[in-house]
């Protein structure tokens, strides 16, 4: 038998974490470079004791840093993987019972992004010696459920170390999915309290340093070739480009096909940043929440070349985008999962880049029409013309959110970062935002989790600084997602990890206050009111006395109030200046008229509408609701 440690399995899973890396070209990084925790009786004798070991011995072997939720340190994970395009995340530590669960949202945001987070959450006891521990889950029909059961749906990997033993199995399965390009997502690793403490010989090798090499795999030839014919025969070929091209690095090769063949480029949510704004290929967002200029082009191509995207129902307008009746899909993406959808019968599983760069090669001389590539501009020029207007100051007293986006976007510098997630506010910025840099889009639009962003701030932050890159990074929020997750701004007052946190204040749900007139419930419980004793609702006048300036203030950030007026937009204008003059936190506040919107971009989203009613809004949304779904298509490639 070779050399042996003596250890407990939480010692032994915090040393081996610390000496795993991601390998991808001429990159090396670790994949897990520290740990956020919060400790209970699951996890404080276990996974806690061995970071105070590890912080006491190897300082550097697993940093450990604090957190004021455990949802918000799965957010901070993902946000810092986006940020090393997936090479890196954290892993989170969570007690037993109400700790672990609220994990889950985490969890799923993570996986639903396909972007790898490393959970850890306290299990009762595997010997059941003392059941039931305070905050067990007890079913009479299966006494070994436990609630960290909930994660398996929700995981891309899930296990639970039952005996000592089992850990090292366990631990190389959850780096495979963590460090897989097509299967990761959230892994979870289920500790027993009991487990956590036990000691076993651990062999040296296992706590060694470990080299993990991304998979860019090639395309297949055969497919390559039938996705060629398809592209060559193309008379209005469009790109719908995803996160999957950032996170194989894959811009430069899309810049050089776009720009040899004048094929043009919409992105999803993730896809932001693949080209600048002003690329003369780049014509936006394409989907529900799309440009103008993007879904004109989508809607009449006749061969869509989807690149490392999903293709969920806002990039396909809930499949209302691509209208030409003899539309194939060309789907190139490394998880075949993806590259099957709409029925493509030109899928190409390859990595973004690897099938990229066989492209610019295969596509040699191919070049659309000179009357396309005249449309394509001038949908362009259009659609930037109407940009202009919208981010003009108006001398509102109170500006709408899309004036509000380009004073930001002005103040910002090429190379800033802006987060968002959930509202009106991640459809704005997906017409509005011209993004300048390949990271400096980061809106998490898959699981558009509300409370996300300031969490997510901070984890791209943490990315950023890993790397030696001090950009800022400017955090857009509503008062509504704000009210969800705001605490880990003491995270950053606590590390001194700058953020820029602009707050716009409408005193409701701006996104759903809009879909609910829309589908005909005319903002019902949208708006942040004094309740109404007589007629039951709070859709009064009487808006509430919250003063969220002062909650930034208590958590200790720098904060500047914008007080409505006809000044309001140079106020903040100046706010952004001094905010990214500074070294600190700033917190920006400023109200906002929520009825004021981004120019339409003749987007659709199915959200269905009762078929019956007694209210005449409901019955006229119905109505319209009909006539939009009569324009979907079932796709098939």
């Amino acid at each position: 038998m070779g050399a042996t440690r003596r250890m407990t399995v939480s010692q032994a899973l915090v040393e081996f974490l610390g000496h795993q890396w991601t390998v991808d070209g001429d990159i090396r990084e670790r994949t897990i470079p520290g740990m956020f925790g919060i400790f209970g009786h699951g996890n404080v004798a276990g996974i806690g004791q061995a970071l105070k070991q590890a912080n006491v011995e190897q300082p550097d072997l697993m940093p450990y840093y604090q957190a004021r939720n455990e949802q918000a340190m799965v957010h901070q994970s993902v946000g810092y993987a986006r940020m090393h395009r997936r090479r890196g995340t954290f892993a989170s530590a969570a007690s037993v019972g109400p700790g672990a669960t609220n994990l889950l949202t985490g969890a799923a945001l993570a996986t639903t992004n396909r972007l790898p987070a490393l959970l850890l959450p306290s299990d009762t006891f595997a010997t059941r010696v003392a059941d039931p521990v305070l905050q067990q889950l007890e079913q009479p029909w299966d006494i070994g459920l436990t609630v960290n059961d909930a994660f398996r749906p929700l995981s891309k990997f899930f296990d639970r170390v039952q005996r000592p033993e089992q850990l090292f199995s366990i631990a190389f399965n959850a780096m495979r999915v963590l460090t897989d390009p097509a299967e990761t997502g959230a892994v979870t690793i289920a500790l027993p309290e009991d487990v956590q403490a036990e000691a076993m010989d651990v062999p040296v090798e296992f706590l060694q340093d470990r080299e993990w090499h991304i998979r860019r795999p090639l395309p297949e030839r055969a497919a390559l070739a039938r996705a060629v014919a398809a592209i060559r025969a193309a008379r209005k070929p469009f790109i719908v480009a995803g996160g999957g091209v950032l996170y194989s690095s894959a811009e430069d090769q899309l810049r050089e096909l776009v720009e040899s063949t004048g094929i043009p480029v919409g992105t999803s949510q993730a896809g932001g940043g693949v080209l600048d704004w002003d690329h003369p290929q780049y014509l936006g967002g394409v989907g529900a929440t799309g440009t103008l200029a993007a879904n004109r082009l989508a809607a009449e191509a006749d061969v869509i070349i989807g690149i490392g995207t999903r293709y969920s129902d806002f990039t396909t307008a809930s499949r209302t985008a691509f209208q030409n009746p003899d539309v194939v899909f060309v789907n190139i993406n490394v998880a075949s999962f993806d590259a099957y959808k709409h029925g493509s019968q030109l899928p190409v599983i390859a990595d973004a880049r690897e099938a990229l760069a066989e492209l610019i090669i295969e596509l040699e001389g191919f070049e659309v029409s000179a009357d396309y590539a005249q449309t394509i501009a001038a949908h362009k020029a259009q659609w930037d013309a109407l940009v202009d207007d919208a981010f003009a100051p108006s001398g509102l007293a109170l500006p709408g959110q899309p004036e509000i986006i380009g004073t930001v976007q002005a103040a910002s510098a090429p190379e800033d970062v802006i987060v968002q997630a959930a509202g009106s506010l991640p459809g704005d910025l997906h017409k509005l935002w011209r993004v300048r840099d390949p990271l400096g889009y980061h809106v998490e639009y898959a699981y558009s989790c509300m409370g996300y962003e300031i969490a997510g701030g901070l984890g791209a932050k943490r990315g950023l600084l890993a790397d030696g890159d001090d950009r800022d990074v400017i955090v857009m929020v509503g008062d509504g997602s704000y009210l969800m997750l705001s605490t880990e701004l003491v995270t950053a007052v606590a590390e001194g990890i700058k953020l820029i946190v602009v707050l716009i204040q409408n005193h409701g749900y701006a996104s759903i206050g809009h879909l609910s007139e829309t589908v005909g419930s005319e903002r019902f419980g949208t708006w942040y009111r004094t309740y109404d004793e007589t007629a039951r609702n709070f859709q009064g006048d009487q808006i509430l006395p919250v003063d969220l300036a002062m909650n930034a203030r208590s958590y200790g950030l720098d904060v500047i109030e914008i007080e409505p007026g006809p000044s309001a937009i140079d106020d903040l204008a100046a706010a952004m200046a001094t905010a990214k003059a500074s070294d600190r936190s700033t917190f920006i506040h400023i109200n906002s008229d929520p009825l004021i919107y981004a120019p339409d971009g003749a987007g659709w989203w199915d959200v269905p509408v009762p078929e019956v009613s007694t209210l005449a809004a409901t019955q006229s949304a119905r109505a319209e609701y009909l006539e939009q779904q009569a324009h979907q298509k079932p796709l098939l490639g």
